[in-house]
């Protein structure tokens, strides 16, 4: 018989292990129908299995004290390959109660399995093999196909909703022993889960049908609360439809009412029309007469503006050709003021020149002193050796040889010697004829410097006038904008004083057509004047009600008594009102005969 690799035996058993824990954890918690917590048997049989599965092959590290194998540091990598997990590796490294890295191990566990996402942890810790081959040996369960069956299976757990409470819980000393006799099963037990389950359905059943009826109880009671509010709005629908009819009534009523006034009123206002239509027409005459006056004017102002136009414009031009003037002079001036930098620049050269030429002539004038001085030397040297021969002519006689050949040396060093003196006088002469023609240089350009400060001197009184020039022409275009001002100012006066006689020209036409009617008014009541004459006023004690709205007449009710046909109203009635040339205030006139109304203080005096 083959041998099996004990290894290999171990990751079956974990496997075994794993799924009946998983599978009893799901169908325990779905019959248990409520939220897990930490004490639940099946829960804590869980996390044993899956800390054994993770310890399965675990490599051994070193410490400082002892051996330790822990499972704390690949889950621990779980951080830095899913960001997610960040969340939990920090709340465990912050529990106060953990002391050992398997109680944080395990901490993680149960927030991992509280996340639902435990699944997900663990397969990206099982893809990233190289990684954990730091911490697990090449057989282990978690670097075998084993570890993905396992992850695999722990995805079902996400139907679980598990509350456990890591902070006051002993997490470090624990101790992880799986318990066998959970997964034997008999026939009582079988027998019993198959009750609990067909009663855990129809508790289903039964909350299902509550939460029904709940929902229809609901509905039915928002559906009469929405019938009571159609109710309402509809009762109110009907109660605004029967005002709106009345109203619909009211309205026609008025409308026929004043038809009838609108008619009326078209009668009066023709025949108001065909009368006003002489006086309009000579008021149009003596309008004309006036609009011709004004267009007179209109086009005097126009032409005004024409030559105020044309003398601006010719003022712009002459400014603009100003302005091109004074570019050119201030071109010319810049050149100018180039052209003289450049001739300093001459000058101050000629002038180095010069003083070089002095110092030349300086040094000339010393090597020919020290040459004077050498040949005074040579003259006393010669005068003392004259001293010599002259003393000393007898005992020379022996070396006239000598004397020959000191003589012949003489004349050949004065031969030098003038040579050096005409070598001499010829460079001064020469020096002095340039020091003269550099002086007569200097002088030419002197002069010419004198001109060009003359020249620049003028330049500068044509560029004053100029600029006089430029600033007469800015106040004259100044001036100018003023006068442009003042006929803006004309122009606004004269559209006030057009818009002046069109209101004075409307409020003759008001006046035309007001004196048209009170002539027409004027005439009516002179012939009711006429044929109303020969009647009596009432007496004031037997005129006690109005003649129209037959009120009594009291304090505030006055009385106003017709001169023509004798009837008396009060001043509430009287309200038709007639403006008169001749007095101020428009007068009250009588419904009846429109003759003009008097207020009576007494029965004798009207």
């Amino acid at each position: 018989l083959a041998v099996k690799d004990p290894t290999a035996v171990e990751r079956a058993n974990l496997l075994n292990m794993a799924k009946l824990s998983i599978k009893g954890l799901i169908e325990s918690a779905l019959s248990f129908g409520r939220t897990l917590d930490s004490d639940y048997p099946p829960l804590q049989q869980f996390f044993v299995v899956m800390e054994h599965c993770l310890k399965h092959g675990l490599k051994v590290r070193k410490s400082f004290l002892s051996y330790n194998k822990t499972i704390w540091g690949p889950l621990e990598l779980v951080e830095k390959l899913y960001p997610e997990a960040e969340e939990i590796a920090a709340s465990v490294r912050d529990l106060p109660g953990l002391k050992t890295p398997l109680g944080r191990a395990r901490a993680w566990l149960r927030l991992a399995l509280m996340q639902k996402k435990m699944a997900d942890y663990l397969r990206c810790l099982i893809i990233q093999r190289d990684l954990l081959s730091e911490f697990y040996e090449y057989h282990a369960l978690m670097m075998e196909e084993e570890g993905a069956v396992i992850v695999g299976l722990l995805v079902g757990l996400n139907v679980i909703d598990a509350n456990l409470c890591v902070k006051g819980e002993d997490l470090d000393s624990q101790v992880g022993v799986i318990d066998f006799s959970v997964y034997l099963k008999s026939d009582d037990e079988i027998g019993g889960k198959e009750r609990n389950v067909q009663i855990a359905a129809i508790l289903d059943q039964k909350n299902y049908v509550e939460e029904l009826n709940r929902q229809l109880n609901s509905t039915v009671s928002s559906l009469h609360a929405r019938v009571d509010s159609l109710e309402k709005s509809n009762t109110k629908l009907i109660e605004e439809l029967a005002i709106a009819k009345n109203n619909i009534i009211k309205l026609q009523e008025e409308n026929h009412q004043l038809r009838s006034e609108n008619t009326l009123i078209l009668m009066k206002t023709q025949h108001h029309l065909e009368v006003s239509k002489v006086d309009v027409e000579a008021e149009l005459q003596t309008y004309k007469q006036s609009r011709q006056g004004l267009d007179e004017m209109y086009t005097e102002a126009r032409r005004q503006l024409r030559e105020e136009a044309q003398l601006r414009q010719d003022m712009e031009n002459e400014l603009v050709v100003q302005v091109s003037m004074k570019h050119e002079i201030e071109l010319a001036m810049k050149l100018l003021e180039k052209d003289i930098h450049e001739k300093q620049d001459t000058l101050i050269g000629l002038r180095q020149q010069l003083d070089e030429v002095k110092a030349i002539n300086v040094e000339m004038y010393q090597k020919l002193q020290v040459s004077e001085d050498a040949m005074k030397e040579k003259n006393e040297i010669i005068s003392r050796l004259e001293d010599k021969t002259n003393q000393i002519n007898a005992t020379m006689k022996q070396l006239e040889q000598r004397l020959q050949q000191a003589e012949k040396a003489q004349m050949e060093a004065e031969a030098e010697d003038e040579k050096l003196k005409q070598e001499y006088v010829n460079k001064s002469e020469s020096l002095q004829n340039e020091f003269s023609q550099k002086e007569k240089q200097l002088l030419q350009l002197e002069t010419d410097l004198k001109i060009e400060k003359e020249w620049r001197q003028t330049l500068e009184d044509d560029l004053q006038k100029e600029k006089e020039t430029v600033s007469h022409l800015r106040t004259e275009t100044q001036e100018i904008v003023n006068v442009k001002k003042e006929f803006l100012k004309l122009q606004e006066k004269n559209k006030q004083l057009k818009s002046i006689c069109e209101d004075q020209e409307a409020a003759l036409q008001e006046l035309a057509s007001k004196l048209s009617e009170s002539k027409l008014k004027i005439e009516d009541i002179k012939e009711a004047n006429k044929a109303l004459q020969g009647q009596v006023w009432l007496k004031d004690k037997e005129a006690t009600h109005c003649k129209l709205c037959e009120k009594e007449f009291s304090l505030s009710k006055r009385k106003h008594h017709c001169r023509n046909c004798g009837e008396i109203f009060c001043n509430a009635c009287s309200d038709n009102e007639l403006p008169l040339p001749s007095s101020p205030k428009p007068v009250r006139v009588c419904d009846s005969c429109h003759a003009i109304l008097i207020q009576r203080c007494s029965s004798n005096v009207p």
